[in-house]
């Protein structure tokens, strides 16, 4: 891993290299020697910032007894470990899951939550920095006043490379402005299968177009956030849509691994491993494709963390076994996602460890890696959380540009010549997901499986298109009722919010009944009708070929006047579809998009 890639403009050495005391009330293990100052007024050599990463690394693991490295290998979950626990277990890390948003989901409540953690590694022996998780998918999705941008599938449809960059720079900068150093982002899945309720989590079907768009990762890793190419590997060929499923090897080879060489290219500098298997062999104990291909093959130098409670699965029974853990430990894995239980954890590994069942190289390695990317972070010179970053929490030049991501997303299915909207067009605005923010940011918003309503600071669709056609010109009606007398009618309908297997749908994706009948009143108005589908996927569309016009708009996010900016011609439509519709191929957009019969070359 380029550890510079990482660094980021930090102030000199201060909160984090500060004397604190130990956490009142808290006992650790058998104590380390700490790096006190030499009679000469040296410091230890790991805390000197001039020298290489290398050596610092040396010298700091060659400081560390074996409960300071297992507790590296350590991650615990924020609701679970408090700042204590932190300082007893020497964690090297901390997260928070896609329901652990603190308090009141605040700058001010994440930047105080995260510094008390910081503190806490900072009171123990080797004050080793602790990297803060957390899955800033699409913006950093659980924080208050966040700029959520499209998910990664409505970037796909954009395919724009330098796009991409720039959105996982903005998610950066409001990650970083709550001290998170770490977003388990982004997720280089192939999907293969659109039943699958994390489609809209991957940029698309096509590897060539996956591994284009790890961009995200310099994009990250640029602002000083570590970065995590994820779900490795397989994960988006599943069987009938249905997660976690079983690989056969030789279309990991063809269709999957593509991504994660390119991110390791780009210096990526952790790979979250899949739920899902390869050829029958669940890949948290994978040894072949972690270790050999990913550390090997593909030259990743970077550290390997499990998913959430990922080594409990490895024999199908609930929680982990000692077996589970060595398992995973030896395959590769070098950080361990432990969210319920990292106190068992950090036991059965040195019980292992002590019996010769984990060799201490292992360890070592694990270790090493994962030192070389808080060091190569500049995490031993930077202060936990910068106050004077919160100003880019949902600043105006972070919504424009999810609002440009937006409009860049749309891709338009069919189009009779409808759109763009004439000027002076009455316009009846429909569907149930019109005038909701929740619906427009889907899963993983305010929480894992994300919610209806005002869930986020934000403009709907209905909002962009009544600010650009005025608001004298556009009628909302809830259920598509009184269309008559109106030039065009605009249903925007779709999914409710979901995140991960319970997304999944075997069955097929379809409007719901509420949408349904709307589009039924409208074609027995007779108005003409655009049809604009807020969703994760394709869904199936099929008794609605009447509409004048077809537009896919994914989840946008926080901003929907990007809609409106394509629907009234503000903007012109230029995506493409990431994953096939129907009988449309992935590639395809509608020519011209504006009145044209032609298919797009």
């Amino acid at each position: 891993m380029a550890a510079r890639t990482l660094r980021r403009a930090v102030a000199a050495p201060a909160a984090l290299l500060a004397a604190l005391g130990l956490v009142a009330g808290c006992t650790g293990p058998e104590p380390t020697p700490t790096p006190t100052p030499t009679g000469t007024g040296d410091v230890a050599p790991y805390l000197d910032p001039g020298l290489p990463v290398a050596e610092r690394v040396e010298d700091l693991l060659g400081r560390m007894t074996l409960a300071d490295k297992v507790g590296q290998m350590t991650q615990g979950e924020r609701s679970v470990v408090t700042p204590a626990d932190v300082t007893a277990l020497r964690l090297g890390s901390v997260f928070g899951g896609g329901d652990s948003m603190p308090g009141d989901g605040s700058v001010a409540t994440w930047s105080e939550t995260v510094a008390g953690y910081q503190a806490a590694a900072a009171a123990t022996p080797l004050r080793i920095p602790l990297l803060y998780g957390t899955d800033a998918v699409h913006g950093h999705n659980n924080l208050d006043g966040a700029t959520l941008f499209p998910h990664n599938i409505g970037l796909g449809a954009a395919g724009d490379p330098d796009l991409v960059e720039r959105v996982a720079r903005a998610t950066a900068r409001e990650a970083h402005a709550t001290g998170v150093n770490w977003v388990f982002g982004p997720c280089v899945a192939v999907v293969q299968d659109t039943r699958w309720g994390r489609t809209y989590e991957s940029f698309g079907a096509d590897p060539d177009l996956v591994s284009a768009l790890t961009t995200a990762v310099t994009g990250l890793q640029a602002e000083g956030v570590l970065a995590t190419a994820k779900h490795y590997v397989g994960d988006g060929g599943t069987v009938g849509g249905v997660d976690r499923g079983d690989t056969p090897g030789t279309e990991v080879s063809r269709v999957h691994l593509a991504p994660y060489a390119a991110a390791v290219e780009r210096g990526v500098g952790s790979v979250m491993v899949s739920f899902s298997s390869v050829d029958g062999e669940p890949m948290h104990a994978h040894r072949r494709l972690v270790t050999d291909v990913l550390k090997g093959d593909l030259g990743f130098d970077g550290f390997v963390v499990s998913d959430w409670a990922g080594i409990d699965l490895l024999d199908g029974e609930p929680g982990f076994t000692r077996d589970e853990v060595v398992a995973s430990v030896l395959a590769g894995v070098d950080m361990v996602m432990v969210p319920q239980d990292p106190w068992r954890f950090v036991e059965l590994l040195t019980e292992a460890v002590a019996d010769g069942e984990v060799p201490q190289e292992r360890i070592d390695d694990a270790v090493r890696r994962i030192l070389t990317v808080k060091i190569g972070m500049g995490l031993f010179e930077a202060d936990p959380v910068d106050p004077s970053a919160a100003d880019a929490v949902g600043s105006p030049e972070h919504r424009a540009l999810a609002r440009e991501a937006v409009a860049a997303s749309l891709v338009v299915l069919d189009n009779d010549g409808t759109l763009p909207l004439a000027d002076g067009a009455r316009v009846l605005v429909t569907g149930s997901n019109a005038d909701d923010v929740g619906h427009q940011v889907g899963g993983w918003s305010m929480s894992w499986q994300g919610s209806s309503g005002d869930v986020l600071p934000g403009t709907t669709v209905l909002d962009g298109l009544r600010d650009a056609l005025g608001a004298d010109a556009v009628t909302w009606s809830a259920d598509g009722t009184g269309a008559a007398g109106h030039d065009v009618a605009i249903a925007v309908v779709g999914e409710e919010p979901y995140a991960e297997w319970l997304g999944d749908r075997p069955d097929g994706a379809r409007l719901g009944e509420q949408d349904e009948a709307v589009l039924a009143r409208l074609r027995e108005s007779g108005v003409p009708t655009v049809v604009v589908v807020v969703s994760g996927r394709p869904v199936d569309l099929g008794a609605h070929a009447w509409a004048a016009a077809t537009v896919a708009a994914w989840l946008p996010g926080t901003e929907g006047a990007g809609v409106a900016d394509v629907l009234t011609g503000a903007v012109a439509p230029s995506g493409r579809l990431p994953v096939p519709w129907g009988d449309r191929p992935v590639g395809y957009a509608w020519a011209g998009a504006w009145g044209s019969s032609e298919d797009a070359p």
